[in-house]
């Protein structure tokens, strides 16, 4: 899972305000009710000695609506200066709450964003098609969807049936949908190749669909998902169309976990490419060479969530103790951090990505492991924990 969205945080003035609040807006009184959680969220930070002015940056935030239907959360995090990162959460949280601390506590945030998928919608007819981002997790503000309209330009569309005329109205037709469809592949191309979405869901008119599918190039393709039951016109079952979208993007979610899971698997049964143990997973981040972090779904609750670690005053600047920084150089600018901040900290640090594992899928000792970019002679080696003589080390296996 890409963790781009978080990397502004790296480098800001502490201290941090993290914001988890139930952003759900339904019924009549949904204003007054948002402004409740607020003011409860703002009243345990100002007992806790946060920036006035930071809070009233955050207030001006939270008040606007993120444009999202149904329920969901939002995180907020600020630094000593304001606002950095506002994110929709695919869930709310059980309880609105906020932390101030010199990290921001971001892993709540990241096993929320696991769940997201951003995908570009294509409605598509004979005659163009409407591109409508789902931003993974962007704020929607007042302007609502963002949503673009491709006019294919020609618009001889409609076919005949009578006679040698009718032949080549047929003709013309046929002709005018294929370039129609080229028009919209192209502009397809360059929108995946500004923003790179994780899909690309078309859906409408069959044929046109089809002459879509054909005409786009293949990294679009690669991503491209066929969805039936939308389009352009009048007519379309809502709720039907929605279903189908979201059973495209579950799908797509189990698929993106698989693949990271089945790399851990094969490299842990190779003895090459990855890691796991606590302590060979801090080595590796150190020397970036971690792609993707491997946690246990229950990390928030148990194993790392009881856990410290001692970091530097740069992301893979990251250890067990004093000591063991100070062996790598880093005697200045030292603090005990919270694990699981530390450890998303270091993957930021290194653009590497976190997967959550569910029990049984995976072996980690210590509830962590992590598929490697890159690996040498002095990379720590780890045997699947089964076959480990070191039964001390098994913590935490899933």
């Amino acid at each position: 899972m890409d963790l781009h969205w978080l990397k502004p945080l790296l480098g800001r003035p502490s201290p941090f305000t993290t914001v988890y609040i139930d952003a759900t807006r339904t019924g009549a009184n949904a204003d007054a009710e948002a402004a409740d959680r607020w003011r409860a969220v703002r009243r345990s930070l100002e007992r806790d000695g946060a920036s006035a002015a930071v809070l009233d940056q955050i207030a001006d935030v939270v008040s606007v609506p993120t444009g999202v239907r149904g329920p969901h959360g939002r995180v907020v995090v600020a630094d000593a200066d304001g606002v950095v990162v506002d994110r929709v959460l695919s869930e709310p949280p059980a309880q609105s709450h906020a932390v101030l601390g010199p990290a921001p506590a971001l892993l709540p945030a990241v096993k929320a964003a696991d769940e997201t998928v951003t995908y570009l919608l294509v409605e598509v007819d004979r005659n163009g098609a409407d591109l409508t981002w789902a931003a993974g997790g962007t704020v929607r503000t007042e302007g609502g969807q963002e949503t673009e309209t491709v006019d294919g330009g020609h618009d001889d569309v409609h076919k005949t049936r009578e006679g040698g005329l009718g032949r080549r109205g047929q003709t013309r037709a046929e002709d005018s949908w294929g370039r129609n469809a080229e028009v919209v592949a192209a502009v397809l191309d360059r929108r995946v190749a500004e923003r790179r979405p994780d899909l690309v869901l078309v859906t409408g008119d069959i044929r046109a669909v089809g002459l879509v599918r054909d005409a786009v190039a293949a990294p679009t393709r690669e991503i491209l998902v066929e969805v039936p039951g939308g389009g352009r016109g009048d007519g379309v079952n809502v709720s039907a169309f929605e279903a189908h979208v979201s059973e495209t993007l579950a799908a797509y979610r189990v698929r993106r976990c698989e693949g990271v899971l089945s790399r851990f698997r094969e490299a842990q049964g190779r003895g090459d490419g990855s890691v796991t143990a606590l302590d060979d997973v801090i080595e590796v981040l150190r020397r970036g060479q971690v792609e993707e972090l491997v946690l246990h779904v229950d990390a928030l609750t148990s194993g790392l969530a009881e856990r410290t670690l001692w970091v530097g005053p740069e992301p893979l600047q990251v250890a067990t103790s004093v000591d063991d920084l100070a062996s790598i150089g880093v005697t200045s600018g030292v603090e005990e951090m919270d694990a699981n901040v530390a450890l998303i900290r270091a993957a930021l640090g290194q653009d590497a990505g976190v997967t959550f594992a569910e029990d049984g899928t995976v072996d980690l000792v210590d509830g962590i492991g992590a598929v490697l970019r890159w690996s040498d002679e002095s990379t720590p080696s780890e045997a699947v924990p089964s076959q480990s003589a070191d039964q001390a080390r098994l913590r935490n296996v899933v």
